[in-house]
């Protein structure tokens, strides 16, 4: 008996059981069975209606002949049979699917048309095709994959990534459409990465790589989809010295990729609805608010598969952190160009723009790294021959008369507004430019960057320190520093001493000399 026929039971033995269990005289089971037709009852599909007297002697007599199991409805005997169709017709139809597991519906139809002069509905047909396993399943004629769930014994064994598109954001006066990218770990469904980006492209999926490596540590694989954007160079060349497994979705198989895609499901019915029904937002404040949904509703929520909360599994599944060189992963990311070092200005053009490289070099055929996604500013140089190190490469300009000149110095302006501009600049070097600076890599250092300007400035005379500096040289300075781990005041006062001008560029030439010998 199935579920529903039981509970029908049950309903009709509710309603006769003073009569089942004798708890009235057998001459008052008719006088009971009229009051009981007279009151409106709750049938077990929601209607309240009466109950004719009839029909409560047919349950009755049902029940005193063949007990609970009687109450059932009787199975039809045509069940599973062609009724309103020809059987014959039915029959054919069958045969012609097994001869050809492939044949449409319309096909068929034709065949039956000219044979029968009738046609068959197209659920009625395969109702019939499935009953009489003549369906292209049951036939064997389609390989249809089994699938089993993504799963890992431990945190960061599996991220999968891929993008989705987002909310528009407001960009200045522009209203610009986001692509969220996110890294999510296989075994505890934690969110190790996501972010709302303005491109969907190489630096954005590295980006976001980056900041998820620098956290939580390497994965031991990565799954991607099989976009041409996933199969770059660069991206193989850093999984591999960071020892990373780089895994594809199959083509044409989008189902693999349902761990990721379930998450921007989730993403769209939480948090990006209620974005979209308010005003739209900056780019920084979607993503603050990603953050914030992540932290306090994602992370600490049941999920469906683990029974746990993502927080909960990735702290009691992580085993081991696999740190990472971030220089040498961020080197894979640099774009390499030979160039021949301009024999009368000392310098490499690059796009358009010159950098001033070391005077010895004049002639030479070097090769210029850079971050193209990044500030260019500077460069670096490496030898063609053996990639040893030869220095870095500062933008300048050229002037009218063909000589080599760094940017001219600006006379410091006497106006309190410098105190506002250096601070606005100090800011500016903490916050993320558009495109990503793989040069820097955030590292704890004995000598920090502010005692390091501050030497500086007291070998060359600035009483002010920091303040004495323009925001060009401070630039300089902060990316030097975050290139050289291996800094210090020896170093410092040596290459102060070599150098032939008081200037930042001469000294951090002479520096660069200090550092590779």
């Amino acid at each position: 008996m199935k579920k529903d026929e039981e509970k029908k039971a049950l309903f009709w033995c509710e309603l006769l059981k003073p009569i089942i269990y004798e708890e009235i005289e057998e001459e008052q089971v008719n006088q009971y069975l009229k009051e009981l037709a007279q009151k409106e009852v709750c049938f077990p599909d929601g209607t309240v209606k009466k109950v004719s007297v009839s029909t409560l002697r047919r349950k009755l007599n049902k029940y005193r002949q063949g007990g609970f199991d009687a109450l059932s409805r009787k199975r039809r005997n045509d069940l599973g049979k062609p009724r309103n169709t020809h059987s014959q017709a039915i029959e054919k139809a069958i045969e012609l699917k097994k001869e050809q597991p492939f044949r449409s519906e319309q096909a068929i139809n034709c065949f039956l048309k000219d044979q029968f002069d009738l046609t068959v509905p197209r659920s009625t047909l395969f109702r019939h095709l499935k009953q009489n396993g003549a369906t292209k399943i049951k036939l064997g004629a389609v390989k249809k994959k089994v699938r089993k769930r993504w799963t890992r014994d431990n945190t960061n064994d599996l991220w999968v990534g891929d993008f989705e598109e987002g909310p528009y954001v407001l960009v200045g006066d522009q209203i610009l459409p986001t692509h969220l990218n996110a890294f999510i770990d296989c075994h505890s469904r934690y969110m190790v990465e996501a972010r709302y980006y303005l491109r969907q492209n190489l630096d954005v999926l590295i980006d976001s790589l980056i900041r998820a490596i620098a956290i939580h540590g390497a994965p031991a694989e990565l799954y991607l989809d099989n976009a041409k954007v996933y199969h770059a160079t660069a991206l193989k060349a850093a999984c591999y010295r960071a020892n990373i497994k780089l895994k594809y979705r199959p083509v044409r198989d989008a189902a693999t990729g349902g761990l990721v895609e379930r998450f921007f499901q989730t993403v769209q019915s939480q948090f990006e609805s209620e974005v979209r029904a308010q005003e739209i937002l900056t780019l920084d404040k979607l993503n603050q608010g990603l953050s914030a949904w992540l932290n306090i509703q994602y992370h600490q929520s049941i999920h469906s598969e683990t029974d746990q909360t993502p927080q909960q599994r990735y702290n009691t599944g992580h085993r081991v952190v696999r740190n990472v060189d971030m220089q040498h992963f961020l080197s894979s990311f640099m774009q390499r160009v030979p160039r021949t070092v301009d024999s009368t200005f000392s310098d490499v053009r690059l796009n358009n723009r010159f950098y001033k490289v070391d005077p010895k070099l004049r002639g030479d055929r070097v090769e210029v790294r850079f971050d193209p996604f990044g500030n260019l500013d500077s460069v670096q140089i490496f030898s063609l021959k053996d990639e040893s190190y030869l220095g870095q490469g500062n933008y300048h300009h050229r002037d009218s008369w063909g000589k080599s000149s760094s940017q001219p110095e600006q006379n410091k302006p006497n106006h309190n507004l410098v105190d506002v501009l250096i601070n606005q600049h100090n800011h500016a070097l903490d916050q993320q430019v558009q495109g990503i600076d793989y040069t820097r890599v955030h590292q704890s250092r004995a000598w920090s960057f502010q005692d390091f300007v501050q030497k500086l400035a007291q070998l060359m005379g600035k009483k002010g320190g920091l303040s004495e500096f323009q925001a060009q040289e401070l630039e300089s300075l902060k990316k030097f520093y975050n290139s050289h781990s291996d800094l210090s005041e020896e170093l410092l006062e040596k290459a102060h001493l070599r150098a032939h001008e008081q200037s930042v560029p001469c000294i951090l030439s002479e520096l660069t000399q200090l550092l590779k010998e």
